[in-house]
């Protein structure tokens, strides 16, 4: 099994952190060789972000993707920019709240408002990138929830900790809001 990975969208949306998550969710938690490459612009908020991880059963010896297994967006601007470098039979993952201009009949998309769902169910967007973790793992099982569970427990701060969990269970259980 070898699963090249993007999450994109811009500065401030927590795309970087969410790839860390993934990958230590994967490397560690399920023994898993894992790559994490990440790239954004200059600007601090606002800029294009975006991370990419590889997670594979075998070594892996170049650590940048090439063709992606699973895109997830967070942004219309990262759509437009990266869609056209997913796989055929690749899987699409989109934040329908920003993503809003989008042909979903040859690729398999799954569009969830997970920034809505933040601010409607937590008060704040700033936790949708956990919630995209949660339905990634159910819906990809790339990754379990528990590994989940563990590197986020691992990266955040003890003060944070249930909210981020509650933020990773709302994305698990998306389709059921």
């Amino acid at each position: 099994m070898r699963k090249e990975i993007r999450i994109a969208g811009t500065g401030g949306q927590g795309i970087i952190f969410a790839a860390i998550v993934l990958a230590e969710a994967a490397g560690i938690y399920e023994n898993k060789y894992v790559t994490q490459i990440q790239s954004y612009g200059p600007e601090a908020r606002g800029g294009a972000s975006k991370a990419d991880i590889i997670i594979s059963d075998q070594p892996i010896y170049f650590p940048q993707t090439q063709e992606l297994d699973i895109l997830v967006c967070l942004s219309q601007q990262s759509l437009d920019e990266y869609v056209k470098k997913l796989k055929e039979k690749g899987t699409l993952f989109i934040d329908s709240y920003y993503c809003k201009n989008f042909n979903k009949e040859k690729i398999k998309t799954y569009a969830f408002p997970f920034s809505l769902v933040a601010k409607e169910k937590l008060g704040r967007e700033l936790f949708a990138n956990i919630i995209l973790l949660g339905s990634l793992a159910r819906f990809t099982k790339i990754v379990s929830i528990e590994s989940l569970k563990k590197a986020i427990s691992h990266r955040v701060a003890p003060q944070f900790l249930a909210i981020n969990e509650k933020a990773l269970m709302l994305g698990y259980e998306i389709d059921q809001l």
